[in-house]
């Protein structure tokens, strides 16, 4: 799988309160343009909140803006039309709906007139989702059998329909699956096997790519890259303004994902105050020096990776969601994500 030179694109998350707005900025400025997340309108916009609508067993708190499960007593009954609708292979169920993710539909309908072939959607991923919501008792429901795969097929079944909305417009279609709580995968906080975390994300990337659209998985900090380069995702998505370098550990892993056709999204923008004070040329010159560092790392350890390689299996990120920052700093990001593109293009 090859991109035309560096394509631009985005996390989901931006704190702007008008999604058409937003959507439109999106379009205009990237080559992939992502429908905005915006959890600054309502709480269920938030990245866990936005795809819980439909669970079995959820509770919603509407005075303390939180979601959980109840996990009391035999759970057979209400997980049963779930199941049903899961097994009868039907989306439409697992839909989102206006008022969770209001940008979607915005983007949605400002597509059909937008030039371009490629959009972006993107859910929450099983592991995150799982570790970051609790039941009554705040244990993390991965570790309830039953809620972990409901969790699971719930945001398979997300990413298809999405991937149906968006193929009905665009032709070309990535869904990135979000799993900021990789970082943490490996530590003594969670009980997580590499199999049980492959195999909850490889059920989602599997769906996404059996409904003829392109998986990405995106981790905004650290993490065991090994991992994420063995599941069956396409496009990796890393900080790589903060951590590029952390994936030159990993030069075997590396060459594998890219020898099955892997691309890599670098997350090269800052969602900081930085942004601000990096250039287009600053960033494509940190984007060189850190391929330069990958390939002899590799090199020193037997892997041969060519940096040309690079030149059509990247695209250019921010680091992470811009939906906690301010309006001014989310679109500055977007204007260099753009900036940097055009240099790398310009200066390979």
């Amino acid at each position: 799988m090859k991109f035309d030179s560096f394509k631009s694109t985005c996390t989901g998350s931006f704190p702007h309160l008008d999604g058409k707005e937003i959507s439109q900025k999106l379009i205009d400025t990237l080559d992939i343009p992502a429908w905005p997340q915006l959890p600054k309108v309502s709480f269920r916009e938030s990245m866990y909140n936005q795809y819980s609508r439909g669970m079995p067993r959820l509770v919603v708190d509407e005075v303390n803006n939180k979601i959980i499960f109840n996990s009391e007593g035999d759970l057979s009954d209400d997980l049963l039309p779930f199941y049903e609708h899961y097994l009868a292979g039907d989306p439409d169920a697992f839909a989102l709906t206006r008022e969770y993710a209001a940008g979607f539909f915005d983007m949605l309908e400002l597509l059909k007139d937008a030039p371009g072939d490629w959009v972006k959607g993107h859910v929450t991923g099983p592991v995150s989702f799982s570790l970051m919501i609790t039941d009554q008792d705040l244990q993390p429901s991965l570790y309830i059998p039953e809620l972990a795969d409901v969790i699971t097929k719930n945001m398979e079944m997300t990413a298809r329909w999405q991937v149906r909305q968006l193929k009905a417009i665009k032709e070309n279609v990535i869904v990135f699956v979000d799993e900021p709580y990789m970082a943490q995968f490996g530590s003594a906080f969670i009980s997580l096997s590499r199999e049980e975390a492959l195999g909850m994300m490889n059920e989602v990337f599997n769906a996404i790519s059996e409904e003829g659209a392109i998986s990405g998985v995106h981790c905004c900090a650290n993490t065991d890259w090994s991992v994420l380069l063995e599941s069956h995702v396409q496009i990796l998505n890393l900080d790589a303004y903060g951590y590029m370098e952390n994936l030159a550990l990993y030069p075997a892993e590396l060459r594998a994902f890219l020898d099955r056709g892997g691309l890599i999204a670098w997350g090269l923008i800052p969602t900081d105050e930085n942004v601000f004070t990096e250039t287009g040329e600053s960033l494509a010159a940190k984007w060189h020096a850190g391929i330069d560092e990958l390939v002899e790392k590799a090199e020193k350890r037997g892997v041969k990776i060519e940096k040309e390689e690079f030149y059509t299996r990247s695209l250019i990120s921010p680091s992470c969601g811009l939906g906690t920052g301010s309006i001014e700093l989310a679109e500055r990001a977007i204007e260099l994500v753009g900036e940097t593109c055009a240099t790398l293009k310009l200066f390979r």
